[in-house]
């Protein structure tokens, strides 16, 4: 019982690299580190839950989002680790043709006791390359970061206590929902709510040619409705303004602002701007996407769940090294809310 409180201490999500290596540990501790940069398609990717239970996963697999593997060969065959070939023979590895996996635990640790000191895993007859400068740092990185250090169940600082001795994750923080509109935007409405917004559009301080700005409107509840216009643009983000109006003439508008509950990594301020919003209507959310290049292949997406009065986040997820190899909702989380 005297674990509990203290877990809640070390909960704030974090995202470091280490040369090669990107480690990202959201506000549950779970951690996930792969290879990052010029790959060329073939990456390795290791994920950790926190607390005593062993619950990890490692994958090696061809592929990305502009990488053209589809006629490669079968990867396993041709793996080598610095140039010499690295045979799985464990039958505990699940293999395809484009991907390794496992989620056992002895093969997992026994794998990376074998790579952690070698500079690349490569295929043989191919440009492809899995970089492992940093990767051992990672892993400590991890180990410290899950209080696993000195641990049975740690990666590199192995030591002699039991896996009970590791924390348990910090609670996962709820998010309410508000009941959703029952009854959908008629046209006069939908008609009255755009002419306000575009009242709205023209007395804002935008630099976006008004011929080019954009009007949204979403019902989120039977008396409140999400009234977005876009106002500035750069080559591949837009930024929106957004207000919870009323549905009931005369409008009342309150300007919707997003604030996170944590420091993200680095210098950047906690409130953020709505760069590429747009509503998930299957999920009821609200979402921004600020893309780092255009082919959207790293940047920052969020979640944002409306509770009736306003939008809270329900996922945070970052990728910071362009490498064309996931889009937005693949990205390492820092952040989730049930």
């Amino acid at each position: 019982m005297a674990v509990l409180p203290c877990s809640q201490a070390w909960s704030a999500p974090t995202q470091q690299r280490f040369n090669d290596w990107l480690v990202t540990c959201n506000n549950q501790n779970f951690c996930v580190t792969r290879n990052v940069g010029l790959h060329h398609g073939l990456v390795m990717t290791l994920s950790r839950s926190a607390g005593a239970v062993t619950d990890a996963s490692l994958r090696i697999e061809l592929g990305g989002t502009g990488n053209p593997v589809a006629t490669l060969a079968p990867i396993a065959p041709r793996l080598l680790l610095d140039g010499k070939p690295l045979p799985l023979t464990d039958k505990r590895w699940h293999i395809e043709d484009k991907l390794i996996k496992t989620a056992d635990s002895v093969t997992i640790d026994a794998f990376l006791q074998q790579v952690q000191e070698g500079k690349a895993l490569s295929l043989a007859s191919g440009l492809q390359t899995i970089s492992l400068q940093g990767l051992k740092a990672a892993l400590f990185f991890i180990d410290d970061r899950q209080k696993r250090v000195g641990s049975e169940t740690a990666w590199v600082g192995k030591g002699e206590e039991p896996p009970l001795s590791v924390p348990p994750a910090p609670a996962l923080r709820a998010v309410a929902s508000a009941e959703t509109a029952q009854s959908p935007l008629g046209r006069e409405e939908l008609n009255d709510l755009m002419d306000y917004g575009n009242e709205r559009m023209t007395n804002s301080h935008c630099s976006l040619d008004p011929f080019r700005r954009e009007i949204r409107v979403t019902a989120l509840t039977d008396d409140k409705v999400l009234l977005m216009t876009s106002c500035e643009s750069g080559a591949y983000n837009t930024v929106w303004l957004a207000w919870l109006v009323s549905r009931q003439r005369p409008y009342v508008a309150r300007q919707v602002r997003l604030t996170l509950p944590f420091q993200p990594p680095g210098e950047a301020p906690r409130e953020i701007e709505l760069i590429n919003a747009s509503y998930d209507d299957r999920r009821h959310e609200l979402v921004t996407l600020d893309k780092g290049r255009g082919a959207g292949d790293c940047g920052i997406q969020t979640r944002w769940r409306f509770d009736g009065q306003r939008f809270s986040l329900s996922r945070y997820a970052q990728q910071p090294t362009c490498d064309n190899w996931q889009g937005p909702d693949a990205w390492p989380t820092l952040w989730i809310t049930r």
